[in-house]
């Protein structure tokens, strides 16, 4: 539950961030009638976010088991791709997000009402389609139950109060600090799941290796004990792992992680103006 929660809870506040932001700017510009067009935009793009979801459910659902291993394997890898580039664009950009939205939602306001709901669908769908394809990787890789699912539900019902109180400024949250921490932990998962989806493809057929085993502790950590079940779903253990499944997961984690804390480089201060010798 743990994974999914993390995910729901940190896309859903990213996306709950952006709607704050577009609805409290137009409220304070005077342009509060105008709201509707917005909301629209905003709910169709949840709607085709669900949609995409069921879809990858519904397709998995109707392939032979190779064909399943090969489409889950290449979804997770483009999960974990699409996530971190998230992960990283969010930690360069939050600092300029409200400006660069501010500056969208102007120009939609001088276009007309299909302008502002195209802004508002594209700004929450981008969160949304991400998240839908994170979650379905990663209910994947922790076993189809409703446990994962029930802690996607509960990590977006949590982002959608918190950016509610967030909005009417009932609580004060450090987001620098939030997103820091919460992306490390995302980091962690989209690990798990980069290894799973080789995993899968090694299942597949697509790739070799998959009796070449790195480590079988399923001894001393049996998957269906407590602590199996636990490490599974935190960090997507596997307790009989092949050598390219810990490759790829330790290949993912360690220059990603170092990437993610490495001090980012000061904007180098604009040269001095020479100066101009007095004429005498």
């Amino acid at each position: 539950m743990f994974p999914t929660f993390l995910i729901g809870l940190r896309e859903g506040l990213e996306a709950s961030l952006v709607v704050g932001i577009l609805v409290a700017y137009l409220v304070k510009t005077g342009n509060g009638h105008r709201l509707r067009p917005l909301w629209g935009g905003i709910a169709t793009a949840i709607g085709i976010s669900l949609a995409f979801g069921a879809l990858l459910q519904f397709t998995s659902a109707e392939m032979s088991f190779k064909a399943q291993e090969a489409f889950g394997g290449f979804a997770s890898l483009v999960a974990v791709a699409f996530v971190t580039w998230m992960v990283f664009w969010m930690r360069r950009t939050a600092r300029h997000l409200k400006a660069e939205l501010h500056g969208r939602l102007d120009t939609a306001l001088t276009l007309g009402p299909l302008a502002l709901a195209l802004t508002a669908f594209v700004a929450v769908g981008r969160e949304g389609l991400e998240t839908a394809l994170f979650l379905w990787a990663a209910v994947q890789s922790t076993g189809q139950s409703a446990t994962p699912i029930t802690g996607a539900v509960l990590g977006l019902l949590a982002s959608v109060v918190i950016g509610y109180l967030l909005y009417k400024r009932a609580v004060n949250l450090n987001l620098k600090t939030f997103f820091t921490w919460t992306g490390a932990g995302l980091v962690v998962v989209a690990a798990g799941v980069f290894a799973y989806g080789v995993h899968d493809l090694q299942e597949a057929g697509l790739l070799p290796g998959l009796n070449t085993v790195a480590f079988d502790v399923s001894e001393h950590v049996p998957p269906s004990s407590w602590y199996g079940t636990l490490l599974k779903g935190i960090f997507n253990f596997s307790p009989k792992t092949s050598v390219l499944q810990a490759a790829a997961w330790v290949s993912y984690v360690v220059p990603v992680l170092y990437l993610f804390f490495r001090p980012s480089r000061p904007a180098a201060a604009p040269a001095a103006p020479a100066r101009q010798t007095a004429s005498v």
